[in-house]
């Protein structure tokens, strides 16, 4: 069994800074990757960054050169450090990660998603 618990959301004024978290546990062997998405209300859910297990970052268009993921490797933590916030990013945000949860060949991974942490931003 694994989870994925974020935190770290919240209210804040545009312009400004939040950090997200997202703590994977349970019967973790290896994580793929971690990222993360975000659904707006009434919108679809859209990704936003993804960190490999190598270390490979990348971005949506839109939070490009704002948003930086990256990884405690030692606690299967991720972060999303979200600057320069816009009310355009006011959506729930889910961490993903793609697990192995156990040893083999070849190595089958399990997709798990997180419950989610609300971020608004106030214009």
């Amino acid at each position: 069994q694994v989870q994925l618990v974020e935190s770290g959301g919240g209210l804040v004024q545009a312009g400004g800074s939040l950090r997200l978290s997202c703590a994977a546990s349970g019967s973790i062997f290896s994580i793929n990757a971690m990222d993360w998405y975000r659904q707006a209300p009434g919108k679809q859910r859209e990704w936003v960054a993804a960190l490999t297990s190598g270390c490979s970052t990348n971005y949506a268009d839109s939070v490009k050169g704002r948003f930086t993921i990256s990884r405690a490797n030692a606690k299967n933590t991720v972060y999303l450090q979200m600057n320069s916030l816009k009310p355009e990013d006011t959506a729930v945000y889910y961490c993903y990660a793609r697990i192995a949860t156990s040893a083999g060949a070849p190595v089958i991974t399990y997709t798990y998603w997180g419950q989610g942490t609300q971020v608004t931003v106030s214009s």
